[in-house]
């Protein structure tokens, strides 16, 4: 399972960063969150998932 943040969506609150540091972090580029390229650990899914659930503004999506 891949997770991916829009960054047009994304107002760095960085929720999604203190849920799951594994799996999201910040872009330096632009200052927005980012998710780790390819499939997320089965072990992180959860955490993930959860993280993606806290996202104030939906910018977190997943595909299978």
């Amino acid at each position: 399972m891949k997770f991916y943040v829009e960054p047009d969506l994304c107002i760095s609150c960085g929720a999604c960063i203190s849920i799951c540091p594994e799996v999201f972090s910040w872009n330096d580029d632009d200052g927005k969150a980012k998710a780790i390229d390819g499939n997320v650990p089965d072990d992180l899914v959860d955490s993930a998932t959860e993280a993606m659930e806290s996202c104030p503004t939906e910018a977190i999506k997943k595909e299978d």
